[in-house]
């Protein structure tokens, strides 16, 4: 790039800083004398804009020569590009005669936490893609500024021209701008990022990457409408951007507005049809509205994406068991199982699929499998006992051995507060089928005893004291019942000119 200045003095200075034994502090001045055509505020635009360049530019060569960058395989102008992502330039000192302006300014950093920036900076292609972006903004403007500055030392009356140089001028203060408020925004200081960005937008309204970013901001503060307005802002400067139809999207999404989300995706699919996220996030939004034939199909072209991927066949088996096709998803639950055999917990949902279809063997030999197994989640462990006690209660009548199972899940005594209360409440009703009462009321005492606030555990005992012939012992808990809400139990006493209060 040619030099758009009539004097330049640089100085570098690389110091260790005072405080910090592990930083260095990266020191240059520059001169911008001014055109007739400068303004103090474009003239330190510019001087601002050549004394971080050039401080960037000191920052990366010491970061090539002097730290693990060296072996990241970045160009210099790559490293550059990231690192000004990570550090920001401090103003020393400024000065305007009217004339020139001069600025001197540092940064200061421990170089070793910068490379681990730029190695984890480098991986992050969304963002590094904005800072490329951004930085060729900043570039293209710095060169219109100079062609600008050229053709109207020839042509000082020109007014057109005169508004085309104030214009770049300020591309280049806006770039100055979103470099701030991407620095806020790794603070977490979302409204100054939101205020940085408005300032960039204000300075160049057509720059798309500023309302994206802000979009992003306000997104992450929870101000949905707000994201979208600057989403369908991005959307509208550039008609295909794929990361304006997402990000709106996923906004969408989180105002429950999934009729748009499917749009939006839909676009993002047409836009980039090999790439799997939209398709997976429109099936979301089609269970979400009921659609689980739309859903079925996003998963299926997915699944032709790449036949390998087990997550695919889970996330279509769960829309078939939705839209009631127990067979289709019993199907994918095996290949499931077949690409990735680790995941035992597909052993239970296919027995939840299997109890669906009333093959209730096929159920329990899932649910053996996973206790064969014996899977170091104690969830999935305890869940097969209690899911197979369940078929032996519930469809079977095999009243003892679901016994057995919900007390082998009661003595591995899951941490889950309700899991470990189900199995005693389930107990206590295999008990109560035997009519055997007393091991029955023990069991949904201890049901109460570990939610004392719910109902459900107070009626269960009410109804064993009933059967038992302990008519005052059920009219107790179902006036327990009763106070706590339980409609059945109030109905009963009403029934009986019982009051409960």
């Amino acid at each position: 790039m040619k030099k758009i200045i009539a004097a330049l003095s640089i100085s570098i200075l690389i110091l260790t800083h005072s405080a910090f034994a592990a930083n260095k502090t990266f020191i240059k001045e520059y001169n911008y004398l001014a055109s007739d055509l400068d303004s103090k505020v474009s003239s330190r635009v510019i001087a601002l804009e050549q004394v971080k360049r050039a401080l960037l530019e000191e920052l990366g060569t010491y970061l090539i020569s002097e730290t693990r960058v060296k072996d990241f395989q970045l160009t210099k102008d790559q490293i550059t590009t990231l690192t000004a992502g990570i550090v920001s330039a401090q103003i020393i000192d400024e000065k305007w005669d009217g004339r020139s302006y001069y600025l001197k300014a540092k940064i200061s950093a421990d170089p070793d936490q910068v490379a681990k920036s730029v190695d984890s900076l480098r991986n992050d292609v969304r963002k590094t893609r904005e800072l490329e972006d951004a930085k060729k903004k900043a570039d293209d403007a710095m060169r219109e500024v100079e062609r600008l500055k050229e053709e109207l030392a020839l042509a000082k009356a020109d007014t057109n021209r005169q508004g085309e140089y104030i214009h770049a001028v300020n591309k280049l203060s806006a770039f100055d701008w979103l470099n701030k408020a991407h620095k806020f925004f790794q603070a977490d200081a979302y409204q100054d990022a939101i205020d940085a960005y408005s300032k960039a937008i204000e300075l160049d309204p057509k720059n798309w990457h500023a309302y994206h970013s802000r979009g992003i901001a306000y997104h992450v503060s929870g101000k949905y409408q707000q994201a979208i307005a600057d989403f369908t802002k991005v959307i509208a400067l550039d008609p295909k951007n794929v990361s304006g139809y997402t990000l709106r999207g996923d906004a969408y999404e989180e105002l429950g507005n999934y009729e748009q989300v499917v749009k939006d995706y839909t676009k993002v699919i047409e836009l980039d049809p090999k790439d799997p996220t939209p398709l997976h996030a429109r099936a979301l939004a089609y269970l979400n509205l009921g659609k689980y034939q739309q859903a079925i199909d996003d998963y299926t072209k997915l699944i032709d994406l790449n036949p390998k991927e087990w997550s695919w066949y889970e996330f279509r088996s769960n829309a078939y068991k939705e839209f009631g096709k127990y067979q289709e998803a019993i199907d994918d639950y095996t290949k499931v199982i077949e690409l990735h055999p680790e995941k035992i917990n597909t052993y239970i949902t296919r027995g939840n699929a299997f109890i669906d279809l009333g093959k209730y063997q096929q159920a329990i030999d899932d649910y053996t499998r996973v206790i064969e197994l014996h899977p170091k989640d104690e969830s999935t462990y305890v869940s097969a006992y209690m899911r197979r006690g369940n078929v032996f209660q519930y469809y079977l009548y095999d009243i003892q051995r679901a016994i057995d199972d919900y007390t082998k899940a009661i003595e591995l005594h899951p941490k889950d507060k309700y899991r470990y209360a189900s199995a005693y409440a389930d107990r206590g009703r295999a008990y109560n089928h035997l009519d055997d009462y007393e091991p029955a009321i023990a069991d949904f005492t201890k049901q109460i005893e570990l939610y004392p606030k719910q109902a459900y555990g107070y009626v269960s005992r009410g109804l064993v004291y009933e059967k038992w012939g302990k008519a005052e012992q059920a009219t107790a808990d179902f006036k327990t019942a009763a106070r706590l809400g339980d409609k059945m139990a109030q109905k009963v006493l009403k029934t009986r000119g019982i009051a409960w209060e």
